[in-house]
């Protein structure tokens, strides 16, 4: 299993129009991960508490999802804000929020239910078909993808998706999600590219792949785009499948 590289908070110059309607312009993709046996008593926290309350002090749920294999015991999800100012004010809110403090004492009786958060800022494409994750009429599966580049060659793959990629996969049945870069100032914000796709399954999914793979505008797209080089360092494509949570506002 691919190990969680983010769990984030990411702040976006591009407006899309959904977000433009919504007001929101900030975005945080948070990943915690469990202390031993201590996953499922995380999520009757969010479940019961931590979402309303969010919500409360003007956080927007997007998403909540967990690893299909979730042998790390992990909970990633997705918040939405006005900017980083009104986020920085809505969780010091949330944080003295007593209802909270007791929700958390409660929860955590017999030890600590989170050993570590990770984080990462990051901005959405120029190109992302979408800004945010549509609602659908059955839970698909959701796949994380991050791709690391060659030095100087992120635009040349931004390009390949533009022109190409995200056409193909909407040709061979895979349904693209935000595409996003790592934020200025971060490690790998030159060189990564990170986005989201769903499949029904992830048997569609490895069916879509391959027929992509093989499909000849791809093959000549890929060999034009590197004439003058790889674009991707070894072993630079990074995968997570991931299933949302029965309390995720979008499934």
């Amino acid at each position: 299993m691919i190990r969680i590289f983010f769990s984030t908070i990411f702040c976006i110059s591009f407006l899309a129009p959904v977000f433009a309607e919504e007001k929101l312009t900030c975005f945080e993709l948070r990943t915690y991960h469990t202390h031993e046996g201590q996953l499922d008593s995380l999520h009757a926290r969010f479940r019961d508490h931590t979402v309303a309350l969010f919500e409360k002090h003007g956080i927007t749920n997007l998403i909540y999802w967990e690893p299909v294999e979730n042998e790390e015991q992990i909970l990633v999800y997705l918040l939405g804000y006005p900017d980083i100012a009104a986020r920085d004010e809505s969780w010091k809110a949330f944080r003295n929020d007593p209802v909270w403090k007791k929700a958390y004492a409660d929860s955590t009786e017999g030890g600590k239910l989170v050993r570590k958060v990770d984080s990462v800022f990051l901005e959405l494409t120029d190109y992302s078909p979408v800004a945010t994750f549509p609602e659908t009429s059955a839970a698909p599966t959701y796949e994380l993808r991050r791709y690391t580049t060659n030095e100087g060659k992120l635009d040349s793959l931004d390009a390949r998706f533009r022109d190409h990629t995200i056409g193909l996969f909407k040709k061979h049945g895979i349904t693209n999600l935000p595409y996003f870069h790592l934020a200025d100032g971060q490690e790998g914000s030159e060189n990564t590219l990170l986005y989201f796709i769903s499949a029904p399954s992830i048997e569609s999914r490895n069916a879509s792949f391959k027929a992509f793979g093989g499909d000849s505008a791809w093959k000549a797209a890929r060999d034009a785009s590197e004439k003058d080089g790889k674009l991707l360092v070894k072993k630079g494509v990074h995968s997570q499948f991931l299933k949302t949570t029965d309390y995720s506002p979008v499934k």
